[in-house]
């Protein structure tokens, strides 16, 4: 079966092969986060085109960041006639319609505590989720930051700093950082899921009653620590221990929010009502844009900027109003319900039947269109994290798209306009390629050359 076409377009000059070996050559990154010679030349929907013209169906949408398809109409002809005018190229020192239209519009569609509210606009989760912990610090005057084991809030500087995955891998952890387990019900820190729940908050709120704590920050299903989907009554568990000790609550919704998981925002499964919630991601439709929205008094300091040049720009911004003009009838949040639930059927009926690789499918979970896989040793139960990499490696070469995260999880984020004959063909992709895997038909020398996490 082949899916829906992509463009058709190819780049003469050089194979594909040839592409990512320049790329070795000329584009720095020691710590390129590769699994597989990927390089793409264009796209559309679903579909991946490469340089010589081989189509691949990409169920990452690029960590969610092109989470409406690839070349979405509606943003390409926003983004077109805002950089046919640019007004200007930042809002550093001035203002122009398409940001304060933007800010509006965030103001009217995400909740969050606060009479007088406000919207910082940057380029991506690391520098909004940087502008909330500076915030919340300056709002609380506390310094202490509360946080999770495996947690991922961006890839620079005090953001990073908070962001257990970072500080697990030798990342200078924040001097007033605590990090708690998540609560991971398939693999429960607590040893017994029934305690899972309560012995986390318990945790939480140890960390709490000291009294110096300005915020916990929290993503509402942990994405890059293993799509792990915690038990009912986390979040409103943490709402309501962060309002009895004076500490705020963040929400990171930038990989997992807009409509993702069947709801505009992750954390409105459980009805709580955040402090300050950070936006990124599909946000700009693959463009570099961020938010983060909250209180004024929290925001509107100079603690809480971020001086970078291009925040703000209108080009960026038209982009991120396209994404809200598509999501606010809810229609592309029920297609990821809907979609979410047909590709996690197939995936689970793989992982029961008698197919070589089914056995080492230790679970399946997410919600909506935010899917993990996680593959393991079939006698032990162990992370078959060797596994995975090959999993990965033997899809790209069926012709799908998809990363491992914690090691042993394939994290499926397609954009939530894939196609029910698309999510047809990614359950035999996915279903072939760890097949493939456990069959041997993908070496470690194959995967050897690319790095991962």
């Amino acid at each position: 079966m082949t899916p829906a076409a992509g463009t058709g377009r190819a780049t003469p000059g050089r194979s594909d092969e040839q592409w990512y070996a320049a790329d070795g050559q000329v584009v720095a990154g020691v710590e390129k986060l590769r699994f597989f010679p990927q390089v793409t030349a264009a796209g559309r929907g679903s579909i991946l085109t490469t340089p010589e013209g081989r189509e691949l169906l990409d169920l990452s949408a690029s960590w969610t960041a092109t989470g409406l398809g690839h070349a979405h109409p509606a943003v390409v002809q926003a983004v077109t006639d805002a950089v046919s005018t640019q007004a200007t190229g930042s809002i550093l020192s001035g203002s122009h319609p398409e940001a304060v239209l933007l800010a509006e519009e965030l103001l009217g569609l995400v909740a969050t505590t606060g009479t007088e509210r406000r919207v910082y606009l940057g380029h991506a989760g690391t520098d909004a989720n940087d502008v909330a912990l500076r915030a919340v610090r300056h709002a609380t005057g506390r310094p202490g930051i509360l946080a999770f084991e495996r947690g991922y809030h961006g890839g620079l500087g005090g953001s990073m700093a908070v962001s257990g995955l970072h500080v697990a891998a030798g990342a200078v952890p924040d001097p007033h950082l605590r990090l708690v387990p998540y609560p991971d019900p398939y693999r429960p820190w607590t040893g017994d899921p029934a305690t899972l729940l309560e012995q986390t908050l318990a945790r939480v709120e140890e960390h709490l009653a000291g009294g110096d704590v300005a915020a916990v920050f929290v993503e509402p299903i942990q994405s890059d620590g293993g799509v792990i989907v915690p038990p009912d009554g986390f979040l409103a568990g943490l709402r309501e221990a962060t309002a009895r000790h004076g500490a705020l609550l963040v929400i990171d919704e930038v990989k997992v929010g807009l409509g993702r998981t069947g709801h505009f925002l992750a954390h409105h499964a459980e009805g709580v009502l955040p402090d300050l919630v950070t936006l990124g991601k599909v946000l700009g439709s693959g463009l570099p844009l961020s938010a983060v929205v909250g209180p004024a008094a929290a925001l509107d300091e100079p603690s809480a900027s971020a001086l970078m040049t291009t925040i703000g720009n209108p080009v960026s911004c038209a982009a991120g109003r396209a994404v809200l003009r598509l999501l606010r009838d809810g229609s592309l949040a029920k297609a990821a319900q809907v979609r979410g639930a047909q590709l996690r059927a197939g995936l689970e009926a793989y992982a029961a039947s008698d197919r070589p690789g089914a056995a080492h499918v230790g679970d399946v979970r997410g919600r909506g269109l935010a899917l993990g896989v996680e593959l393991v040793d079939p006698g032990t139960r162990e992370p078959a994290t060797g596994l995975t990499a090959r999993a990965v490696y033997a899809l790209w070469r069926l012709g799908g798209i998809a990363y491992p995260v914690r090691d042993n999880v394939i994290e499926i984020t397609p954009a939530l306009t894939i196609s029910e004959a698309e999510v047809d063909h990614a359950v035999e992709l996915l279903s072939g390629a760890i097949d493939a895997a456990v069959s041997g038909e993908v070496s470690e020398e194959d995967v050897a050359p690319f790095s991962g996490w």
